[in-house]
């Protein structure tokens, strides 16, 4: 059964027009007051309420979609063979091609494309399509902007525990993707959890490592090979050489063994230029540089020892921190020592000992970086302790230029490759210093703030105009310089060619000076050498000395007594006389 109300109206009494009138006011209630009461009241002290009479608003943030992208590539190999012909074979290639060149056909096609192709060359001849036409205004315009350097990404390493970017390596065609080696360089500092893992980055995607390359330990040092883009080898910390093929996989395809691998951490490995593209060699901190042959990394197919005794005794070996190999002098290479020493070295001596040429000495520490100038290679670039010095190969007493001390250590440096007189340097303190010694010698032309960990390693694009730091947290952060740093100047290789021969000159002289000064000091030190054997002939006995010390002491002491008895004598004359008068 259902309850229903029914609520009833007249029809008249809707929307009805309410009717006001006045009336005398009315005492309802009248409520005395209570002293009593007064006790269940607490007084409230005054306050203030403040009231805000706007609208409330309320903020809400929405990020969008990450956008995610995926690498993939095609390798294109020799097509449009038939199927019963291997282009691999040279025997089967040749017979096709006969077989082809005999054909009817063949003729009048021939003609007929290469008179189109005929047309596209006289083209090409009559018209340069890459001239440039205002080509000084730019460079005018270019040098009178400000040196700057903006951040474009910043590639942080996908890890947990978080490793150094010990080293950093541009991939030869383009530029496109840099390569990053991590690894814990703190002695016996290394986590049971660390991830060995290094990583290859797309600079486009910062988001995620483009391909990951997993050694067997921590890679302190990683190089692309510029004849052959897929292929990277890479120094262990265990002392291992290892080289990968990215159309292989992560996998190294082949490691040096460990009985014939180096004894300490690799540093530095470098490709040789060669023939086939397969020579390296590398350095460490044992002393030892080796040569390898990627086709067989059983052992190595050459060793030499940094004794700088020229002995090959490997204890008294000079740690090797650095390398630097120019491929116009195939026959010469440097090393950089923990001892501050830079070794010149000739591979093709007969003889270990005079594979060793010359050392050249001046840091207080390790050498993190040696690179000869790509436009002056008789002039290197060396950076340790807290300078960065420029060094003739003429001069081995001391460097030609060199850097003020920085209050931060420096850990890395290199040269533009595009400007002979500029190059760069990285420092503890999370510094990147741009330098130019044509526009000032004493302060750096442009110095950055790039991270607050410190910097352990630099490397700059081909082009001059990209550069990447590597920090102690494993952050490589991509970098963009200033069209006046990375864009060669009117009349720079003149006026850097000045500034080398004179500063040359400069040292030849000094050189010189100091040489005679220390033949003068030497020939000094062998005359007094003399006297005193001299007098060590025609030494006396002690009792003889005894003897005539003491007759020498009774004489003076006998002149004085005279001496003394003289002038009494005169003073009482003197008073006698005026006595007298």
């Amino acid at each position: 059964m259902e309850i229903v109300h029914v609520y009833t109206k007249k029809r008249n009494e809707f929307g009805r027009q309410c009717n006001f009138s006045d009336r005398p006011a009315e005492l309802h209630v009248d409520i005395l007051p209570d002293p009593s009461l007064a006790s269940n009241f607490i007084e409230r002290d005054p306050c203030d309420v403040p009231i805000q009479c706007t609208q409330e608003m309320s903020e809400h943030e929405v990020n969008t979609e990450r956008f995610e992208s995926d690498t993939r590539g095609i390798n294109h190999v020799e097509g449009g063979w038939p199927k019963d012909v291997n282009p691999q074979e040279m025997e089967q290639t040749i017979r096709f091609r006969k077989k082809v060149e005999k054909d009817e056909h063949y003729f009048s096609t021939i003609m007929q494309l290469g008179s189109n192709m005929e047309h596209c060359i006289k083209q090409n001849n009559a018209i340069n399509i890459y001239q440039e036409y205002f080509e000084e205004e730019e460079v005018v315009e270019e040098s009178e902007e400000q040196p700057s350097a903006k951040t474009i990404n910043v590639f942080r390493d996908p890890n947990e525990i978080k490793r150094t970017a010990t080293c950093l390596s541009w991939h030869p065609d383009g530029s496109c993707k840099l390569a990053v080696a991590y690894s814990s360089l703190g002695f016996q500092n290394i986590s049971p959890d660390m991830s060995y893992d290094s990583y290859i980055w797309d600079i486009e995607n910062p988001n995620k490592p483009e391909m990951t390359l997993k050694p067997v330990s921590l890679l302190v040092c990683l190089e692309y090979n510029p004849k052959d883009s897929h292929i990277l080898v890479g120094g262990s910390y265990n002392g291992q050489i290892a080289y990968w093929d990215t159309r292989k996989g992560s996998q190294p395809v082949e490691m040096s063994t460990i009985e014939h691998s180096h004894r300490d951490p690799v540093y530095k490995v470098i490709w040789l230029q060669s023939k086939t593209g397969t020579d390296t060699f590398s350095a460490s901190t044992d002393g030892q540089v080796l040569w390898w042959d990627i086709r067989k990394m059983s052992e190595p197919t050459e060793r030499l020892v940094l004794d700088p005794n020229k002995k090959g005794n490997l204890d008294n070996a000079l740690g090797a921190i650095s390398l630097e190999f120019e491929t116009t002098m195939p026959t010469k290479f440097m090393v950089g020592t923990e001892q501050g020493l830079v070794v010149s070295c000739n591979r093709k001596a007969k003889t270990p000992a005079e594979k060793i040429v010359c050392t050249y000495s001046g840091h207080h520490g390790p050498i993190y970086a040696l690179q000869r100038n790509p436009f002056f290679p008789k002039n290197f670039l060396t950076v340790a302790d807290w300078t960065a010095r420029i060094w003739s190969e003429d001069i081995k007493e001391s460097s030609i230029m060199w850097t003020k001390y920085h209050m931060a250590y420096l850990s890395d440096g290199c040269w533009s490759p595009v400007r002979p007189s500029v190059f760069f340097t990285v420092k503890m303190d999370g510094t990147l210093d741009v330098w130019d010694f044509l526009f000032k010698q004493n302060d750096p032309t442009l110095s950055l703030k790039v991270c607050d960990e410190a910097l352990y390693s630099l490397r700059v694009q081909d082009n001059g105009r990209f550069l990447a730091c590597g920090s102690q947290l494993g952050t490589a952060t991509l970098l963009e310089i200033s069209p006046g740093l990375c864009t060669l100047q009117r009349n720079e290789k003149a006026l850097a060619t000045a500034m080398f021969e004179r500063e040359t000159k400069r040292e030849k002289i000094l050189e010189a000076r100091h040489r005679e000064m220390r033949l003068k000091e030497r020939s000094r030190s062998e005359q007094s050498k003399d006297e005193d054997t001299k007098e060590g002939d025609g030494e006396e006995s002690v009792e003889e000395l005894a003897t005539r010390t003491e007759a020498e002491f009774y004489e003076i002491v006998e002149a004085e007594l005279k001496k003394r008895a003289k002038e009494q004598e005169k003073k009482e004359k003197d008073v006698c006389e005026e006595k007298e008068v």
